[in-house]
Order: structure tokens, then C-alpha cells, then sequence
């Protein structure tokens, strides 16, 4: 169940999601379009046609067209022209674009959902049809997981403080428990956009795509996409040059406010690395499903600390750092590989109980304003548990919720 919504930031889309409903703004929609978040590179039309998306346009936020300028081939034919995106085919002419001049450079009209049987396409004021792109079979995530992902944009925005209210609101005593079932769901949610990716890519190609996002997070994580979608892992085995890898992401990378450590050669040169060294790293992975080790009791979640210890954690890690990932990622980054790639693949794929595991491990990147409101409810610090990832997830969580109220 979805319906439609204004209000005065834009349209609003209500939807489904596995905890409820959640909010889905078309400046969202916008970001999608604007940051290659899809398949920019193999995506179909409503006619059969391939789409390659050159350049997206420059996003306008006044009137007229969202695109000013996309570059785009169609089947191999380029054009040049404005974009428009909607939520249904059936916007373009509730909003009058069939009967407006300042929409007839539009060369193409997105749309997240499958027109209904019956509809009429859309057509410019001089009477010529617009090639359509029906959106949602091309993302590279769930609709939940974009809408969580903007959440985290939003939260940043705001103060620790504000950001920790929903915690502060309650006893002391409740805020851990609050916290962990607010991290329960995002753990049911990665699991489940996991089971989609196996899916769609199978299990190797659903593990080459999730290394190579998250390797590119946050800036780059579209261009890194396009390079998993261009250039599967086999070809990687078989020995792959940066500039060939690079290629395969552009127009996507973006290098202004990017850190050293995360430009995109050096990323593409340590998954070079990753792939050198254990080239059967998916297989791999797959198999430690079966270890014994990966078992944590539920029950035991009120210490995270003692977690830690009692199934050492830390002994743990290294092993997946070395035995999977061949030391070619470290620090946070191998952290947020494990939290948001490597074992919400792995529940899905075999169903081995690893929450315990992922709610106590450590924290992966995240930013300081998520501490800091964390440190405020007393929940992770001096007096609370270590900094770990269930607390910072089940903020997120909570930002979410609070977002889509």
C-alpha cells in the first residue's frame, strides 16, 4: 500500500516497509537520478531500448525541468536534452508538463513505478512521445534502504542533542533495550536487502557489488557500483589494470571533499589486492556459515563488553581480515565491510544466527555527532558499553523512525 502526499519541501510518497510505513520525498527520487544510483550502464526503457547514462544534468531546483543538459545514448544513439522525474508516468500530465514550452527539451522521463495498463505516455507540448525509464528494476538498493540512507543525511544535520531525544525521553535503565530492538529491525532489514542482491547477482556477484560499495562509501559509492556491474569478479581474477577499473566508473567518481585514503585509485588498487590474495574470497566467506564460532547468545547482549571477550571478538576479526579479505582493507572501513557487507550475506544466505555477533562488533565509520549523541544518553562511554555497532545502528534506526513519523 502507497499513496501520494505534499508538503512544502515537495511530494511525499508513503510506502510499505518491513517495520511499516516510511516516508519517500521525490527530491529523493532526484538524488537517485543525480548520484547513478542504478544501473546506469545496462538499464532498459519502457520500449526495449538500452539507456546509458553519460552525464544526469544539472539538477534544477527552480521551474522547469528537474535535469538541465543530461547526456545520455539510446541504443547507442547520444542525445542531449532535459530530464524530468515523477513518482508515476501519470504526473507529467497531472502536472501539466503536456501543455507547458518550458518542458520541451525533455528527452527522457523518469519514473520509479510500472505505468498502469491504459495510460497514456507522456507527450511534450508539440505532441512528441518521451522515452520513459521506469526506475525501481534498476536500483542498486530497496527503496527502505535509500529512505535509511537519507535519514543519516538528515540526522547529521541535527544537534546531538536533538539526535539523542527519543533516548533521552526514557529511563536509563530502558535506553540499551530501546536501543537494541531499534538495531534488531536494521539488522532484519540489511539481511533482507541481502537475500535481494543474492537474488538478483547470485552469490558471488552479490558479494563483489557489496565489497566494491562499501569500499567506495560514501562519496563514491555509485561510481564503485558501475564498476562492479561493468567488470564481474572473474575478470578481476584474471588480472585488471586501475585505468581499465577506473574507466568503468566514470562519469560517477566524484574527487572534490574526497580524504586521501578514499580516492578512487587507491580503493580500486586494494580490492586488486583483496582479489590477488584470496581470489575465492566469496566462496570462501560462504563457507564460514558452518563455523560454531559465529554463534553469540541473545541473552548475553546486556555486556557488550563481556561479549567481546568471551567470544573473542577481537581474535575473530583478525581471522577475517586475513583469511577473507587478505589485509587489503583495515581500520573502520574493514569494520563497516563486516557490519554492512560481509554478515548480513552471510544470515542470508545460510540463516547462521550472526546478530550477536554483529550487534557487539566493533563500530564501523559513522559520523562523531552519532557518538557524541549516544555519550549524551549514557548509553556507550565512560559509565556505558564500548562504542559498538548495534548502538550506532540502532540510532540510526531511531533517526529513521523519527524521520518517517
Amino acid at each position: 500500500m502507497r499513496h501520494s502526499a505534499d508538503r512544502a519541501d515537495g511530494r511525499v510518497e508513503e510506502m510499505q516497509g518491513l517495520h511499516g510505513p516510511f516516508s519517500f520525498p521525490e527530491k529523493l527520487l532526484q538524488k537517485i537520478w543525480l548520484q547513478g544510483l542504478f544501473d546506469t550502464f545496462g538499464a532498459r526503457l519502457s520500449d526495449g531500448r538500452r539507456l546509458e547514462v553519460l552525464a544526469p544534468g544539472r539538477w534544477n531546483l527552480l521551474g522547469g525541468p528537474d535535469f538541465r543538459g543530461a547526456r545520455l545514448r539510446i541504443d547507442g544513439r547520444e542525445t542531449v536534452g532535459d530530464v524530468e522525474v515523477h513518482f508515476h508516468s501519470v504526473d507529467w500530465m497531472r502536472h501539466g508538463h503536456d501543455r507547458d514550452s518550458a518542458y520541451e527539451g525533455v528527452v527522457l522521463h523518469v519514473v520509479l513505478f510500472e505505468p498502469r495498463p491504459g495510460d497514456d505516455p507522456p507527450r511534450t507540448l508539440g505532441g512528441r512521445v518521451l522515452p520513459e525509464l521506469v526506475l525501481l528494476p534498476w536500483l542498486h538498493c530497496h527503496l527502505e534502504e535509500f529512505a535509511a540512507d537519507d535519514a543519516l543525511e538528515v540526522s547529521a544535520q541535527r544537534d546531538a542533542v536533538g539526535l539523542a531525544q527519543p533516548l533521552l525521553e526514557l529511563p536509563p535503565l530502558a535506553r540499551s533495550a530501546c536501543l537494541q530492538t531499534a538495531a534488531a529491525k536494521r539488522w532484519q532489514q540489511k539481511v533482507y536487502f541481502a537475500a535481494v542482491r543474492i537474488a538478483r547477482l547470485g552469490w558471488e556477484g552479490a558479494c563483489h557489488h557489496a565489497a566494491l560499495e562499501i569500499l567506495g562509501y560514501r562519496f563514491n559509492r555509485a561510481a564503485m557500483l558501475a564498476v562492479a556491474e561493468r567488470l564481474p569478479l572473474a575478470i578481476w581474477r584474471a588480472g585488471l589494470d586501475t585505468a581499465t577499473a577506473r574507466a568503468a566508473g566514470e562519469p560517477l567518481w566524484r574527487r572534490q571533499g574526497v580524504r586521501p585514503a578514499n580516492v578512487p585509485s587507491r580503493r580500486i588498487e586494494q580490492y586488486r589486492a583483496w582479489v590477488a590474495r584470496v581470489p575465492d574470497w566469496p566462496e570462501r566467506w560462504g563457507q564460514w556459515g558452518t563455523a560454531t564460532e559465529f554463534s553469540v547468545p541473545d541473552e548475553e547482549l546486556a555486556n557488550v563488553a563481556t561479549v567481546r571477550q568471551m567470544h573473542g571478538q577481537r581474535a575473530w576479526r583478525e581471522r577475517v581480515a586475513g583469511e577473507i579479505v587478505g589485509r587489503a582493507v583495515g581500520g573502520a572501513r574493514l569494520d563497516t565491510l563486516i557490519g554492512n557487507g560481509l554478515l548480513p550475506l552471510l544470515a542470508a544466505r545460510t540463516g547462521c544466527p550472526v546478530f550477536a555477533r554483529w550487534y557487539c562488533g566493533e563500530a564501523g565509520e559513522a559520523s562523531e555527532l552519532l557518538t557524541k549523541a549516544l555519550r549524551l544518553a549514557g548509553v556507550v562511554g565512560r559509565g556505558g558499553a564500548p562504542r559498538h555497532e548495534g548502538a550506532l545502528q540502532g540510532m540510526l534506526q531511531l533517526a529513521f523512525e523519527r524521520q518517517s513519523v
